[in-house]
């Protein structure tokens, strides 16, 4: 099996987040990969991807992941039936960090028990 054939889900998933200015190049065994996701979140899913894929400490694949937008860790687009406290413990593992979400968002939020779909939320780097 070729490296680039073991990383297609990490291409992949790149390719689904819509990384910009990628590219793969596999020389010696190596897969060498660059790109620049749009948030930190972004960057995270490759990496985990990576990991998952290769191991903690993988020798087979070098991976160098820029972040376009550094001053949030996402932005979510809310879906029916989520809430602050569901979407705080998908980004953060904690639910209870709903409040560090709300907070970020007073300018389109008035209370915390009120969200609404297709509302684009701010999620604050932990």
């Amino acid at each position: 099996m070729s490296v680039k054939a073991k990383y297609q889900a990490v291409l992949s998933l790149g390719e689904q987040l819509g990384i910009k200015d990628g590219n793969v190049i596999e020389e010696g065994g190596v897969l060498k990969i660059k790109g620049v996701a749009n948030t930190p979140y972004e960057k995270d899913l490759i990496w985990d991807k990576i990991k998952e894929l290769g191991g903690e400490n993988a020798s087979d694949v070098k991976a160098n992941i820029s972040v376009a937008d550094d001053s949030v860790y996402h932005r979510h687009v809310v879906k029916g039936g989520e809430s602050l406290s569901k979407i705080a413990k998908h980004y953060y593992g904690d639910a209870m960090k709903y409040k560090q979400i709300f907070s970020a968002n007073t300018n389109i939020l008035s209370n915390p028990d009120v969200i609404h779909p297709d509302q684009v939320l701010v999620i604050p780097n932990a």
